[in-house]
């Protein structure tokens, strides 16, 4: 998942920077087309909460069991539990932060159809938006 979701945003970051002048794209159907992948992403996201959410409680407690009762075999509970918590936390933070990304790119398509329009478009907050290569690291994207 972590590789389709920074290719998708790369792949829409690639035709908003191609078409920032010549605004040739029709962002209305580009818009219905990003809303989809993004419910795909949310409901991953979702289920990620739950799973890192599930994965955190089931440590705590294998933690605080180990205070109370000494079992060597709850410390490799515990460890275990830990090892698949970590990747889970780093993957949560990556669906979670690509959303939110999604969403200004969102934004921007919305900007962009009302410009080409000469509508009013409603954007929480105007923010600025730039394109993914400025915002993430050249390894976490692939281009090295």
């Amino acid at each position: 998942m972590k590789k389709r979701i920074l290719s998708y945003m790369k792949y829409i970051d690639t035709l908003l920077s191609e078409d920032a002048e010549k605004r040739e794209l029709d962002y209305e159907k580009l818009g219905r087309e990003h809303l989809i992948q993004l419910g795909f992403f949310m409901h991953e996201r979702q289920i990620h909460l739950f799973v890192t959410i599930l994965f955190a409680l089931m440590s705590f407690g294998v933690f605080f069991m180990l205070l109370v009762a000494e079992n060597p075999m709850l410390v490799l509970l515990f460890l275990m539990l830990l090892v698949l918590l970590i990747p889970y936390i780093m993957h949560y933070y990556l669906l979670e932060n690509g959303c939110q990304y999604m969403y200004r790119q969102f934004d921007e398509m919305k900007k962009r159809a009302a410009e080409k329009t000469g509508e009013q478009a409603f954007i929480l907050g105007e923010l600025e938006y730039r394109y993914l290569h400025q915002n993430i690291p050249k390894h976490i994207i692939g281009d090295e």
